[in-house]
This record gives C-alpha cells, structure tokens and sequence, in this order.
C-alpha cells in the first residue's frame, strides 16, 4: 500500500527543500517509487528535484472550462476520460519519483465537478507508487481539495521565528478544525545553529506540538540556490541531508511497507 507523506509550512521557513531532500533520502535508500505532488501554486518543487515542469492541474482544469464554455468541447468524450489522459500527459517521469504539479488555484466560477474527478484521478494515480510526497502551501485547506488520500505523516516546517512558529500551531489548529485525516504530525524546526533555544522548548510543549528534529543553517542550500542547482544534488555528507535522514528514521520513513500495513491495516 501508498504511503502518504505530506509536507506544509509557512511561505520561506525551506519545505520545499525538506520535501526534495525526503524525496533524495526514499531514492537513495531504494525504499520504493514516489509520486511527488507540487501543492504550491508556485510550483518550486521541480527546481528542487531538477525535474522539467509539465502541465498543471489547475492549467488542465481551466483549458477545459475555457473548451465547454465556448463549445469546442468534443462532448462525445466522458469528462472523466479525458481529465485522466491530460494527467497522465502532465506526469514528469524520472528516475524513481515521478512529478505532478497542481498550480494555480480555481478561477471563478464553480469548478466543483471538474475538482471530483480529478480527485479521484490523482488518488488512482497515486495507488500506483509506494509512497506519495505532497510539497502544500502553508495552509492545509487544499489537501481535501486535491486529494481524498488520507495522509500517513505530515512534516510541518518552521524556520526559527516565532511567526513561523506560529503558523505551525494554525496548522495544528486546521487539523482538529477540518478534521483533515492525518495519522502522525511532526514539527521541525529549520536553520538552527547549535541547540534549540529554552524559550522554543518551552513553547514547542505549549503548544503541544511533537518536534522530531532540527535542521542545520546549511550554507550549501545558498550555494545551490544561488547557482540554480537542484538540492537533491547535495552530497550525502553534507550536515541538511543528513539531518532529513535522522528526521526520516525517527519518522518511521524507512519502515517496509509491509511493516506499514502490520501496524495500520487501512490506507498506508
């Protein structure tokens, strides 16, 4: 069975680079196919994972909406059919982890039927692969939006300000609110230079959010940045990788799948 990893945050606190780097440390462990999903309306993952960006969902969707309004619709085609073939058209396949990016969000006017069955594609297309990595945007209001899956673990990335800690909390918030389906929720705390502060500690079990680690101000992130070079390039050594691995055992990322569906036998 999938194993659905989703990774949200506030806007600049480094997901998507955690997410690239999880995404490096499922490849490099041969733990099985990813489907990544870019969740972000930006859509940066590629960039990350040094991967061409294809079509977008919210492109596909639009286009479509633009072909019935104005009749250019072959309507002997089930809608479903074919928002399928221009899925599977967007996927970019490479070596282990596929990419799909969702963009834009909905325009207006009622897109309701057209988000079902894509939904429902994306979930189909997600079954296929042993893990599904979804790279959000800071909210988690759009996961029901995207997909039906339930989400195994969910990372979510503060960097180390009290405002990124802050939407951390209004994450936690939005989980009990929407009662998003979510079976394990960790915190981690990025760019920080030697121990966490007391003050964050202390604020971290306030909060009563679960801190699985700490990631380093790695200067190698600028470096790739600034060159445009992709972050799943980074060498194994280098202390930001390292750190996502620690991050990824204590996760329980590297469990088998079969070792998965023992401990949760429904959706893994």
């Amino acid at each position: 069975m999938t194993m659905t990893i989703a990774v949200a945050g506030k806007g600049g606190t480094g997901k998507t680079t955690f997410c690239a780097l999880l995404i490096k440390y499922i490849q490099t462990n041969k733990l099985g196919s990813i489907l990544a999903i870019d969740g972000d309306p930006s859509a940066n993952l590629n960039l990350a994972l040094g991967m061409p960006l294809g079509s977008t969902i919210g492109s596909i969707r639009e286009d479509t909406a633009v072909q019935v309004s104005s009749g250019r619709y072959d309507a002997s085609i089930p809608k479903a059919d074919f928002f399928e073939y221009q899925v599977y058209d967007s996927l970019v396949e490479g070596d282990s982890v596929d990419l799909i990016a969702m963009g834009r969000p909905e325009g207006p006017g009622c897109y309701c039927a057209a988000n079902s069955i894509l939904r429902l594609v994306i979930d189909r297309l997600g079954n296929q692969y042993d893990f599904v990595v979804i790279d959000n945007e800071a909210g988690l209001e759009h996961i029901s939006r995207q997909t039906t899956r339930d989400v195994d673990k969910l990372f979510v990335i503060t960097d180390l300000t009290m405002r990124g800690l802050a939407a951390a909390a209004h994450i936690m918030q939005l989980i009990q609110e929407l009662g998003t389906r979510v079976h394990s929720v960790y915190l981690v705390v990025n760019r920080v230079n030697g121990q966490l502060p007391t003050l964050w500690e202390d604020k971290i079990q306030e909060l009563g959010l679960a801190l699985v680690g700490t990631l380093p101000n790695d200067p190698t992130v600028s470096e790739f940045d600034a060159i445009g070079r992709p972050i799943r390039e980074v060498s194994d050594e280098t202390p930001i990788y390292q750190a996502v691995a620690d991050i990824a055992v204590r996760a329980g990322i590297n469990r088998t799948i079969i070792e998965c569906n023992e401990k949760r036998r429904d959706t893994c």
